[in-house]
């Protein structure tokens, strides 16, 4: 790598970490271009010679989280044998990920409900597709095997992720008496017994 090249990974690097840090300290009301080049210290001119645009840095920062959070879920994944530790190996990972990365996991969620994403659309479908057809690997032979109901892909998306980000919305926000902890004893069993062969 030459040095200019180094130098750009460094500067990329900067603004996303800064863009995280302003996100978690001022949500998404201060989520703004200038609040992330003064946390930065890095030019206007430079985040927009490596995004393109603020909507592009924001991109940037969600394929990271994202990228961030699917490694450790899938690490975990694919440490198991059974169709059932798989699943709860998913469920427990996930949930961890996001007390531990509180605030990479605070940007992906409330970044679905917001529209600077929407013009990189393609761009996170075709990493999230990527990043997904690991499970999509695991998933296969456990259907063919019995293991697992063989139901469209979507409806086994929504069986599992659904419980998974509707606890880590909340105990996100705050406002719910929500224990993380608690609910990665309790949602395992209860999202495999949605999924396993009758």
């Amino acid at each position: 790598m030459s040095p200019k090249q180094h130098r750009g990974e460094v500067t990329v690097d900067r603004l996303l970490t800064a863009a995280l840090q302003v996100y978690a300290t001022s949500g998404q009301q201060g989520f703004t271009v200038n609040a992330v080049t003064a946390a930065s210290g890095v030019s206007l001119g430079s985040l927009y010679h490596h995004f393109g645009s603020f909507d592009g840095l924001a991109a940037g920062l969600y394929i990271r989280c994202m990228g961030q959070l699917c490694d450790e879920v899938f690490a975990d994944l694919s440490r198991t044998r059974t169709a059932r530790t798989g699943v709860r190996a998913l469920v427990k990972a996930y949930l961890r990920f996001t007390e531990e990365h509180r605030d990479a996991a605070l940007f992906l969620h409330a970044s679905a409900y917001s529209g600077y994403l929407a013009s990189h659309a393609e761009e996170i479908r075709a990493f999230k597709a990527e990043k997904f057809a690991a499970i999509a690997e695991w998933l296969g032979p456990r259907i063919a095997a019995g293991e697992i109901a063989a139901l469209p892909t979507p409806v086994i998306e929504v069986l599992v992720m659904g419980p998974i980000e509707e606890t880590a919305r909340r105990w996100l926000s705050s406002t719910y008496d929500m224990d993380v902890n608690e609910a990665a004893r309790i949602l395992p069993d209860r999202i495999w017994r949605s999924l396993r062969a009758d």
